[in-house]
């Protein structure tokens, strides 16, 4: 549905819509400093027939500035072996390139996948031998995103030319086209006259009509199956930090909209593994027509959900079961009442659409629903593994001394709380004040160095986020940072969500799940130095080549590490197309270290 055929609720927005098209069509060759203007450095791509001499030829005779890689489709081999020429280009198909969620790949492994549960929509890593080993380009006509806040309603179509979404969801007010841009009104399936209302509506029902979600005790959010995010995007005025997921299944690159309008997301799906996020880390798990069976499996998915609750935490359900009364939806709404009442879960509300339970700290409850063959009790795991390939778990923590048990005061006094978990770890609270001053002193020296304002950055990964104290000094700056914590790590997550953060559990030898040229700014303290020695699929050169896939042309990567990771880093560095300074600064035994400050160049191949 295109952007001139829109419902009466937005027709003063369309007018809104065309005044800032126009503007950002006239700034954005005007104003190179509010929209991006610069072209990119080219690669020439072999003529079929012809070889990479003439071809190289021809480029550099049409006045094109052009760079030595070649434009080859490369698998890794070992041992690894980079170019004279630099690192090879994928080929232009390859621009969309996820390694853990290729479906060519995908494909192999369906005989051995449980489709009933949607297996083969999580995370399939292929071994290092069948990952590509090269650049992965930017589409055709590419542009430098547009920045936040505008982003969130504005992004270049040629950035994601994908029209199914506008096709398909244009008419719920997803994403609508309007000449060089997608427009995201802020609707969805759930709320199509707007995210604004929805979410107000949402507090009335979580505050008995007396307040919003923020005084409803919401602080972080998980969005199951988000579409482009506009939920999330919509509780930022609340000050709400939000984890927005979905796979990569038939709605066409979703989280790709997402992370190009500036909202953080992941690619991921609740099927047969739990997610990866501590247990007792968030107040609301939030599902808009989210396309997941609750009610099948014994409700196993919603113990997912309990584990991830905070006691007395929301479970917001906007789907057809439970308001239609025809086909099977009566079926499935009797089966989750009685999922959700043998977990304790108390339906608080139900009105226009939407259902409401929150997850009684009812230690009683829960016993003697045990008692009566009503749910099954969890043993006794150890909290300090990480959430990570676990298999799910079709039963409930008894526990009455949970992780997310203690109050926790509201953001941005939440940034500064010492979570119990780290006393277990053997962080003291000197330690991590300490932590949060130093973290504060290195983010001003950060953006000394990358000579950029605060607005030329939103997307923010902490590769190695410790405490989160570098999420944490980034509070009054306009971006939102995914705090990654590496599996063999200490496991510090449930902590930092304690501060009111998000973030997630990865291993750096295998790829993130996020779309190519995601990232404006990745921060790797102390991680690269960590893999040394650790196999196949992660050596330096394998983490450097999944930095550069998730950042976008023109973004920085601060890294700081041993003094020996940091010379082959600058030796290698501009094989990768990365620009490179070095600066000195104090770590925390205050002794000067050196801090690698790349950038990757903006290219394409011609």
């Amino acid at each position: 549905m295109g952007g001139n055929v829109l419902g009466s609720a937005f027709d003063l927005r369309s007018g809104q819509l065309m005044m800032a098209a126009l503007l950002l069509m006239v700034g954005s060759f005007y104003a190179g400093t509010l929209f991006g203007n610069k072209a990119p450095i080219y690669v020439p791509q072999p003529l079929s027939g012809s070889n990479s001499t003439s071809s190289s030829s021809s480029v550099y005779s049409s006045g094109l500035s052009a760079f030595p890689n070649k434009v080859e489709l490369t698998y890794r081999k070992a041992p690894l072996v980079i170019p004279e020429s630099g690192m090879d280009v994928c080929p232009l198909t390859f621009n969309e390139y996820i390694p853990c969620h290729d479906v060519n790949y995908v494909k192999e492994l369906l005989p051995t996948l449980d489709l009933s549960r949607r297996e083969e929509l999580e995370r399939h890593c292929p071994p290092p031998e069948k990952r590509l080993f090269c650049l992965v380009p930017p589409p055709e006509g590419y542009k430098i995103p547009i920045r936040w806040p505008l982003s969130r309603d504005y992004v270049w179509r040629t950035n994601v030319n994908h029209t199914r979404l506008a096709e398909v969801k244009g008419g719920q007010n997803w994403v609508h086209e309007f000449n060089q841009l997608w427009w995201f009104p802020g609707g969805g399936t759930h709320f199509k006259h707007g995210a604004t209302e929805y979410i107000q509506r949402l507090g009335n029902m979580t505050t008995n009509e007396a307040g919003d979600l923020r005084s409803a005790g919401v602080v972080q959010v998980l969005d199951i199956g988000c579409g482009v995010a506009s939920f999330s995007a919509y509780l930022l005025p609340l000050d709400i930090q939000t984890m927005s997921f979905a796979p990569k299944d038939g709605h066409e690159n979703q989280i790709q909209f997402a992370l190009e309008r500036g909202i953080g997301a992941m690619i991921a799906a609740i099927a047969t593994k739990q997610l990866p996020y501590p247990s007792s880390s968030f107040e609301m798990v939030h599902c808009s027509r989210c396309r997941v069976d609750w009610h099948e499996n014994d409700g196993i998915l919603l113990k997912e959900v309990n584990r991830l609750l905070r006691p007395n935490g929301y479970f917001v359900y906007s789907a057809p079961p439970a308001y239609k009364t025809v086909k099977e939806f009566p079926m499935i709404w009797d089966k989750l009442v009685n999922l959700t009442g043998a977990m304790c879960w108390k339906l608080i509300a139900k009105k226009v659409q939407t259902a409401i339970w929150i997850k009684q700290n009812d230690q009683l409850c829960l016993q003697r629903n045990v008692e009566e063959k009503l749910l099954n009790p969890c043993e006794t795991t150890d909290e300090s593994k990480p959430s990570w390939n676990v298999p799910l778990r079709n039963c409930i923590s008894l526990s009455s001394s949970e992780a997310g048990s203690e109050k926790l005061p509201p953001r941005p006094e939440r940034l500064s709380v010492y979570s119990k978990s780290l006393s277990k770890l053997g962080f003291s609270q000197e330690e991590f004040a300490s932590d949060t001053v130093f973290w504060q002193e290195q983010v001003q020296r950060y953006w000394e160095f990358m000579k950029i304002n605060e607005a030329e950055i939103r997307n923010v990964m902490d590769m190695n986020a410790v405490l989160g104290g570098f999420a944490a000094a980034l509070n009054t700056f306009p971006v939102w940072v995914m705090n990654i914590v590496p599996i063999s790590t200490n496991n510090t997550l449930s902590a930092i969500y304690d501060r009111g953060l998000v973030g997630t559990y990865h291993d750096w030898c295998e790829p993130f799940s996020t779309y190519p040229r995601t990232y404006d700014l990745l921060h790797a303290n102390n991680l690269l130095a960590y893999y040394n020695n650790s196999g196949e699929g992660c050596l330096l050169e394998d983490i450097i080549l999944e930095m550069d896939r998730i950042l976008r042309p023109e973004g920085f990567i601060i890294i700081r590490d041993e003094e020996s990771t940091i010379q082959r880093i600058r030796d290698i560095a501009p094989k990768f197309l990365w620009e490179v300074e070095s600066h000195m600064l104090e770590n925390k035994e205050k002794k000067l270290e050196n801090v690698l400050v790349c950038r990757k160049k903006f290219w394409a191949i011609a």
